[in-house]
Parts: structure tokens; C-alpha cells; sequence
């Protein structure tokens, strides 16, 4: 099946996406859904080439090679879930090793096709109680970042034995690292420090932008918004809040919860549209939000003239850096050098298909060498605590923290804070990682 007519290495025609179309009945339809995952596992069956990504392949080729007849048709469809649950949408096979997707003939998009399959599961037999907090960030977030209650939870969280009574009353790994949560959350932080700068455009840039938050920005990572508004200022662009904002809705739809996703896109997208009228540009600082402005809910919504306003004007942060310095507007004037930095190029970032724009950035800096490691950490939010898919999580991720060791960098970075703190745990030579936005800032000598 490998020598299929159209190949990704054949074609110049570049990979394409159709909508989701999960407002028609036959989405929701199951014969018409284990149809369709027979059809498409049998020609990754046939292909293998993704069988060094996430674990569904090797769960879909095990279930293949132990059945009767070592074909798809031997496997029974009960099982198919099992390849499902495996899939945690880093949209890697359908953006770098597949040669089936469209415009091939066989229309293959595994990514969409585990969302149905994950959908028509939620709707069927819902989710666990663990899987459903997990994936509710905002709720979490703001319970767990009360003052004195913030205190509380990053207590016990790093508390061993209660770490065994989540593992066994909860299925969280208790070797798994949870994030922090801080009451001076980054909305709390940023509001003092936005100051009014008159934009100006450069190239596509209109040099002014509404940051989005995200719910780890937020309650996780707040420090990451005085980086922000320090290094985007120090460039002359107007910088701001998006004045209200929830969940982007990436967590729910990685469940399947796709009634919850719609509900984030109605609470988002008006005001993040009301923004992109006033001349806003609009990122964030987690890439997986990024992508699902970018990519998901235009798939979800072809036809709203809303949402696709919203695509257009959002950016990876270091995407828009990197445009205003092609335009002459960005200052290389860096008073510290960072040496070598070992960066972790984030799943949802690579399948944007900008380039490595944060190592193009980074690599501005004199005297500091950026070290793309382009391999999933296993992460993907949730994915990384549980407890029966910690250990596989651990095995995605060994090939970039044995790079990361070898190297033994002065900074570990990536665009994921969750990401990169997953590699830092395992990695023997790394303890912390460091947002490239807070390596932008040292470079700059800015205030942290």
C-alpha cells in the first residue's frame, strides 16, 4: 500500500484538510463509524510507517497480528477503542508521515477520524469522573488558585503519601508532575503593567495584540505574562488582555466532549472577533490554544464568517515576532547570551506548518545555539498523569530526553510548559525548564 498513486514525498500538491462534519447524522452513526475506522485501519495496517509515533499504532498492528486471520477483518470492532484511546490528537501522523491524506484518493485523516470515534464514545457512554475534572481547566483552575487555597493544593500535590492516595482513589501517576496554581493569576499580573503604545504595522503585523490568556497561562504560568508584555512592549507593540475569556475548548474536544467545545466557541469567538474589528491581532501562549483558533474550530465551523475572522488574525507568538522582524522591526540589540539551548519543538506547534520560528528567533541571540528536538514528549495535558498511560507516555518520550542528556544544555525549553516540565522530570541533566518567551526576556535584560 506504501506505493500508492499519490505520495507525500510524490506530490507537490500540499496536504489539505476537510471540515468536520459533525453536525450531519451519519457523523454520529456507529455502523458508518466502524466502517470507516476498517477502511482506514486497514491501510495504515498495510503502511506501518507511524508505528514510531503515539501508542495507537502499535496497539492497531498488535490487535492485526494476534487476530485469526492477521487482518483487519480478524480484529473485533469492540476493540477498536482500544486504538482510540491511545490517540491523544497531536496530529503528527496526518502532518509528517502519512502519504494518504487528501487530496490522496484514500482520504485518510486518522486524527479526525479517532475525534469521531472519541465523540460517538462520550455521547454514548460519557467520561470517567477523573477524565471529566482533568479536562474542566477553567473550573479547576479557579478553585485552585484561591488565596490560601492555592497554598493548599501545591502542598499536597508535592506531598508523597497524598500523591498515593490520589493514585489510588483518582488514577493520577503519583511520579507524574501536576502543575502549580498561584492566586496572583496572569490576568492579576498583566493588567498594572499594559501600557497604551501606538501600533504600528509592519508587513501582515498591525502591531497590536490581544493575548489570550489560556487557562495554564493563566492559573499555571502566570509569570509568563509579564514575559510577554515585557518583550512585546520592549518591540513597540501594543499589548493587551483579551478582556474576558474561557477554556479554548482543545482539552473537551480531546475527550470527545464536543457539546462542551461548542459552548467555548460561543463564549470566545464574539469577543475575540469584537477584538480582530478594533485592528487586533490575537495569540496565545500555549500552542495547542493556538491551534485550535487556527485549525480545529475552523473545521468545526467552515461557514462562520466570525471564526474565520478569528483564524486569520491569530498568530504563534513567535510566528508574529518573527514577521515584525522580517520587517525591520524587531530589536537585536541582546545584552545576554544564553548559550545552548536544548528546544522541545511542541507537537501542536509543528502541524501549524510556520517553521521553527521560536529557533529563528532564539538563534538572534549572539553566542547561543538552539538544538531543535522534533519529537513528541508524550505529554498531550492529561495523557502524561494518568495512571495506565503514564508508562507509555515515559517511553514517547524517552528519545528527546536521551538528545536532551547528551547535550546537556544550559536551558531546556518549549513552547509547551507542560511539555517541557514532563521532559525535565525524566531528564537527568535538566530540573527546570524555561519558557522561550522568559529566554527572549533574559537575552533582552528585561525585568522578570
Amino acid at each position: 500500500m506504501c506505493a500508492g498513486k499519490t505520495t507525500r514525498e510524490g506530490s507537490l500538491e500540499a496536504p489539505t484538510r476537510h471540515p468536520i462534519e459533525w453536525r450531519t447524522d451519519d457523523f454520529w452513526d456507529k455502523n458508518s463509524l466502524n466502517k470507516e475506522l476498517e477502511r482506514v485501519f486497514d491501510i495504515c495496517h498495510g503502511c506501518r510507517r507511524c508505528v514510531s509515533l503515539c501508542d495507537s499504532f502499535p496497539t492497531l498492528f498488535d490487535l492485526v497480528d494476534e487476530s485469526e486471520t492477521m487482518e483487519v477483518d480478524g480484529v473485533a470492532k469492540e476493540d477498536y477503542q482500544k486504538v482510540v484511546d491511545q490517540c491523544y490528537m497531536c496530529d503528527m501522523c496526518y502532518m509528517s508521515k502519512c502519504p494518504y491524506v487528501p487530496p490522496h484518493e484514500w482520504n485518510v485523516d486518522f486524527p479526525h477520524l479517532m475525534l469521531r470515534a472519541k465523540a460517538i464514545n462520550y455521547r454514548e457512554n460519557g467520561a470517567s469522573r477523573r477524565d471529566k475534572i482533568l479536562t474542566s481547566t477553567d473550573t479547576v483552575g479557579k478553585l485552585a488558585s484561591i488565596p490560601i487555597v492555592d497554598v493548599t493544593v501545591n502542598a499536597l500535590n508535592k506531598n508523597a503519601t497524598f500523591r498515593k492516595l490520589l493514585e489510588s482513589n483518582f488514577d493520577i501517576h503519583h511520579d507524574a508532575p501536576v502543575p502549580e496554581y498561584f492566586s496572583k493569576t496572569l490576568r492579576k499580573r498583566v493588567a498594572p503593567m499594559v501600557k497604551p503604545i501606538v501600533a504600528t504595522e509592519v508587513g501582515k503585523t498591525k502591531g497590536k495584540v490581544a493575548l489570550f490568556a489560556t487557562c495554564y497561562g493563566n492559573h499555571n504560568s502566570p509569570h509568563l505574562g509579564d514575559d510577554f508584555v515585557n518583550v512585546f512592549q520592549h518591540n513597540n507593540i501594543h499589548i493587551e488582555l483579551v478582556p474576558t475569556e474561557q477554556c479554548c475548548g482543545m482539552p473537551k474536544l480531546e475527550l470527545g466532549d464536543l457539546d462542551a467545545v461548542h459552548r467555548a466557541k460561543k463564549a470566545n469567538i464574539p469577543i475575540l472577533y469584537e477584538l480582530v474589528q478594533q485592528g487586533f491581532d490575537l495569540i496565545a501562549p500555549v500552542p495547542s490554544c493556538v491551534l485550535m483558533f487556527k485549525q480545529e474550530l475552523p473545521l468545526m465551523y467552515p461557514e462562520d464568517e466570525q471564526v474565520l475572522a478569528v483564524k486569520n488574525a491569530f498568530y504563534d507568538p513567535f510566528e508574529y515576532l518573527f514577521l515584525r522582524h522580517k520587517g525591520g522591526a524587531l530589536s537585536t540589540e541582546f545584552k545576554t547570551e544564553l548559550g545552548d539551548i536544548a528546544y522541545h519543538v511542541a507537537c501542536h506547534l509543528r502541524v501549524q506548518n510556520i517553521g521553527l520560528k521560536t529557533r529563528d528567533v532564539l538563534a538572534l541571540i549572539p553566542n547561543t545555539n538552539v538544538h531543535p528536538q522534533e519529537r513528541c514528549s508524550g505529554h498531550d495535558g492529561t495523557y502524561a498523569v494518568k495512571l495506565e498511560t503514564r508508562d507509555k507516555s515515559v517511553k514517547i518520550a524517552r528519545p528527546v530526553v536521551r538528545k536532551v542528556d547528551q547535550l546537556k544544555p544550559d536551558h531546556l525549553a518549549s513552547d509547551c510548559p507542560m511539555a517541557g516540565t514532563h521532559i525535565a522530570n525524566l531528564s537527568e541533566s535538566t530540573e527546570h525548564p524555561t519558557h522561550p518567551m522568559s529566554l527572549l526576556r533574559i537575552a533582552y535584560g528585561l525585568p522578570g
